[in-house]
């Protein structure tokens, strides 16, 4: 399957985190992306599961301000 990735914030300590779809499947995910002296570990979250996660962090701001820019959009 197929994805596409979209980085949506970088934190001071070297986390990334972005946005993903699988592009057959459809599926809108998260991923971490941990710093190398954490481990440097990818993690994948699906969307609803993050967006249950703290509200105030600055990755699930990110997220929200992505979705916001999105509604209202056209889609054709």
């Amino acid at each position: 399957m197929a994805t596409k990735t979209r980085e949506i914030y970088a934190s001071s300590n070297g986390d990334r985190w972005s946005v993903g779809t699988g592009s057959d499947s459809g599926r809108v995910f998260i991923k971490h992306e941990a710093n190398v002296p954490s481990g440097g570990h990818t993690t994948e979250f699906e969307i609803e599961e993050f967006l249950k996660g703290p509200p105030g962090s600055p990755e699930h701001q990110a997220v929200m301000q992505l979705v916001r820019s999105q509604v209202g959009k056209d889609e054709s």
